[in-house]
């Protein structure tokens, strides 16, 4: 995130309530035959994309995204399988309708309840013409805040520490129990590590575990609840996975891990952000893309978009989920105010 730059972030779970609520209720009746299954059997080390078929226990599903290991029938009705109903040899179609209740009780997607809004904004640990505050006056409707930043150390490579700047005025003291008190209002801190200036090595599993170490250490310090990935110097996925299911072990299923990577980070399956996420989606929390200073950019359906309206918006959004995170992953980063950005 620049640090000349002012921004929230809401999560793109919001757009998938209305149409979660309008899910039609399912009703099975003795009207249609069942049909044969098309798709081939499922396999747990194959890759499907959005829209294959497969078979599983006699019932035919569609990918609704890229995903592998995932079973067919056991990610309810927020996962990545779309039941198409039940094929020959599931048994005998009834001749009665079932009652009113939907046959399957949605689930929760990964990183949020369903639905659910999260607004997260970043909080300045530097004075760059834009006003400084306390966390304490930071408005409830911030849901996570991100405190910005913590920086590398000469050694080890790969740690971080953090420090405030003494023009905030902010004694530690101060800032902890403002942190504490932040999250009894049922709100979450973490600590953001990069940005326009911080440029962290993390490319093996020694850089990988001093990183981890130094962010458990600071989680301990200050009571963060977790951890914002803001790095935009590039970043070794499979490094930073290794820090990232080393920090999760440690601090239990309950860590915050966000993302705020450019919209270029998500235009090649190869790029890192993208293989990180894609990788650690099973304890991601959310990624917050930044969808501005970014010029035009493809979509998910190949077509040039330029930034600043809702089709940009919507085809970068579409590239993540195709990608294989949850709708409560994808994340809207937005500017604040309009002056915030330099474009977009």
């Amino acid at each position: 995130m620049n640090r000349i730059r002012r921004a929230a972030l809401i999560a793109a779970s919001a757009l998938v309530a209305a149409a979660a609520a309008a899910v039609p209720i399912a009703f099975a009746t003795g009207a249609s035959a069942q049909a044969a299954c098309e798709g081939a059997p499922w396999q747990s080390s194959e890759v499907y994309t959005g829209g294959d078929l497969v078979s599983h226990d006699d019932h035919e599903y569609r990918a609704k995204w890229w995903t592998t290991g995932e079973e067919p029938g056991t990610t309810g009705e927020w996962g990545v399988w779309e039941s198409l109903g039940a094929c020959d040899g599931a048994g005998e179609p009834t001749d009665e309708p079932t009652t009113d209740e939907p046959t399957d009780e949605p689930t929760d997607p990964p990183g949020g309840e369903a639905g659910a809004d999260t607004l997260t904004g970043y909080w300045h640990n530097f004075e760059n013409g834009s006003g400084t505050m306390h966390l304490s006056e930071v408005p409830a409707e911030y849901d996570i805040i991100a405190v910005t930043f913590a920086e590398a150390v000469a050694s080890p490579v790969g740690a971080v520490d953090f420090t405030l700047d003494p023009v905030l005025n902010y004694s530690e003291a101060d800032f902890k129990a403002d942190i504490a008190a932040v999250q009894a209002e049922g709100r979450e801190v973490v600590i953001s590590v990069g940005g326009e200036r911080g440029n962290v090595t993390i490319n093996d599993t020694a850089s990988a575990n001093a990183f981890a170490d130094s962010i458990l250490s600071l989680m301990d310090e200050y009571g963060f609840d977790g951890v914002d990935i803001d790095l935009e110097h590039g970043i070794d996925a499979g490094a930073l996975e290794t820090a990232m299911r080393r920090i999760h072990a440690s601090a239990g299923p309950d860590l915050v891990y966000t993302m705020a990577p450019q919209t270029i980070d998500f235009q090649y399956t190869s790029g890192g952000y993208r293989e990180l996420a894609v990788n650690t989606k099973d304890i991601l929390t959310i990624v917050n893309m930044q969808y501005y200073n970014s010029g035009t950019m493809l979509g998910c359906d190949g077509q040039v978009y330029g930034q600043g309206d809702i089709d940009f918006i919507t085809a970068q959004a579409c590239i993540q989920l195709e990608a294989g995170l949850a709708p409560g992953q994808v994340g809207l980063g937005l500017p604040a105010v309009p002056s915030a950005a330099g474009s977009g």
